[in-house]
C-alpha cells in the first residue's frame, strides 16, 4: 500500500460562501472521492522539475489543469511564494494538508491535521475528509506518489473548494500541518477577465 503525505489541501465538502472576498456565485462542488482522486492524479502527473507541488514560484501552476476546476498545490513541507494566472469562470480546489495511505494512516494524520486559508484577507472554511477510497493515475518519475500507473488507495485531508474568483488580482495564504509536516504557500492569483 502506498503512503504519501503532501501538504496543500477532504468526506463531503460544503462550499464556503464568501461575501466580499472576490468570489462569484457558487457552483457545484466535486464529491470527496472525485476531488481527492482528481487532485492526486493532477499533482502526480508531472516529474519533479515541472511538478506543481515542487514548484517554487508558480511556473508550474498551469500544468495539466482540467477545464472545470483549477487545482492549487501545497508543498512537500516548505514555505513558498507563487504567482499564478487563472482563467476566468473556473472554480478553485486545494488541500491545506493531505495524504494518501491506509485508513489507519489517515486516522492518525487527521487527528493532528490543522490549517487555514485566507483569501484577500478573509479566512475561508475548510472541510475535513477523514478517509475516502480514491483512484489515482500517476505519471512517470513524479515526486508525489513515487510511482507511476493506476492504483486505488485511501485519501484524507483538509480541503477547500471555492467558486470562481472575480477578475483581477487576489492573495491566498495556505497553511497546513499534521505531525512533522508543516507547509505554507502564499499565492498571488491573477484572474484574467473573459
Amino acid at each position: 500500500m502506498r503512503s504519501k503525505i503532501v501538504g496543500a489541501g477532504a468526506a463531503a465538502l460544503v462550499l464556503a460562501v464568501l461575501t466580499g472576498c472576490g468570489t462569484r456565485a457558487t457552483q457545484d462542488q466535486l464529491s470527496s472521492e472525485e476531488l481527492q482522486g482528481r487532485w492526486w492524479t493532477w499533482a502526480s502527473a508531472e516529474p519533479e522539475l515541472t511538478n506543481p507541488v515542487a514548484d517554487r514560484d508558480g511556473s508550474a501552476c498551469e500544468r495539466n489543469q482540467p477545464r472545470d476546476v483549477w487545482f492549487l498545490a501545497g508543498t512537500f513541507g516548505t514555505q513558498v511564494e507563487r504567482a499564478c494566472s487563472i482563467p476566468d469562470g473556473v472554480p478553485l480546489a486545494f488541500p491545506l494538508v493531505n495524504r494518501i495511505g491506509s485508513s489507519a494512516d489517515c486516522a492518525d494524520f487527521m487527528r493532528a491535521a490543522k490549517g487555514s486559508a485566507v483569501l484577500d484577507g478573509k479566512e475561508v472554511d475548510a472541510d475535513a475528509h477523514q478517509a475516502e477510497r480514491i483512484e489515482i493515475r500517476s505519471g512517470v518519475d513524479n515526486p508525489v506518489t513515487g510511482t507511476d500507473g493506476y492504483f486505488t488507495t485511501t485519501g484524507c485531508g483538509l480541503w477547500v473548494q471555492l467558486p470562481a474568483l472575480e477578475a483581477g488580482e487576489h492573495t491566498l495564504k495556505v497553511r497546513g500541518e499534521s505531525g512533522d509536516l508543516s507547509v505554507g504557500v502564499d499565492y498571488t492569483l491573477t484572474v484574467d477577465a473573459a
